[in-house]
C-alpha cells in the first residue's frame, strides 16, 4: 500500500509541476493563448491517470487486498507506471514542441502508443488480480455465514 501511495503523492507533484511548466513555458515562448499544445494536457493527465487512478487503487488495495496476487500486481504497478511516464513523456516533448514551433515526428506518436499499450497491460493486471481477489472475499464471506 505504500508504493501506491508514494507514487500517487509522486505524481501529484508531477502533475503540478507540469501545470506551472505548461503555464510559464508558453508564456516565455510567447505560444498564443488558446492554441492547442500537448503541454496543457500532460497536468490533468498525470493528476488523474496517476494521482487518482493510484488512490483509488489504493482503497480497491486496503478493501480487497488485490496486492495477494503479487505477481499480478507487481506487474500492474511497473506495467501502468512505465507507460504513465512514457505516455506524459511524450507529451510533454510533443507538446515542447509545438510550443517550439517545430515539427514533430511520427516516431513520438509511436513511442506514445507504447505507453498507451504499457498503461493497458498494466489495468489488464490490476483486474485479473481484482477479479482474483473479489473472488476470495466472496469466498471467505460464503464460508463465515456458512458456519
Amino acid at each position: 500500500m505504500k508504493r501506491l501511495f508514494n507514487a500517487a503523492a509522486i505524481y501529484t507533484l508531477l502533475g503540478l509541476l507540469s501545470g506551472v511548466f505548461y503555464r510559464e513555458f508558453t508564456k516565455a515562448n510567447e505560444f498564443p493563448e488558446g492554441a492547442f499544445s500537448q503541454l496543457g494536457l500532460v497536468h490533468t493527465h498525470l493528476l488523474t491517470l496517476g494521482t487518482v487512478v493510484l488512490l483509488i487503487a489504493l482503497v480497491i488495495e486496503k478493501t480487497f487486498v488485490v496486492s495477494s496476487s503479487t505477481k499480478l500486481f507487481g506487474a500492474f504497478f511497473w506495467l501502468y507506471n512505465a507507460g504513465l511516464m512514457v505516455t506524459s513523456g511524450l507529451m510533454v516533448w510533443h507538446g515542447t514542441l509545438t510550443v517550439l514551433g517545430k515539427e514533430s515526428s511520427a516516431m513520438i506518436s509511436g513511442i506514445a502508443g507504447l505507453g498507451h499499450i504499457l498503461l493497458t497491460a498494466g489495468l489488464v493486471c490490476f483486474f485479473i488480480a481484482l477479479g482474483r481477489a473479489v473472488k476470495s472475499a466472496d469466498t471467505t464471506r460464503a464460508q463465515v455465514h456458512a458456519a
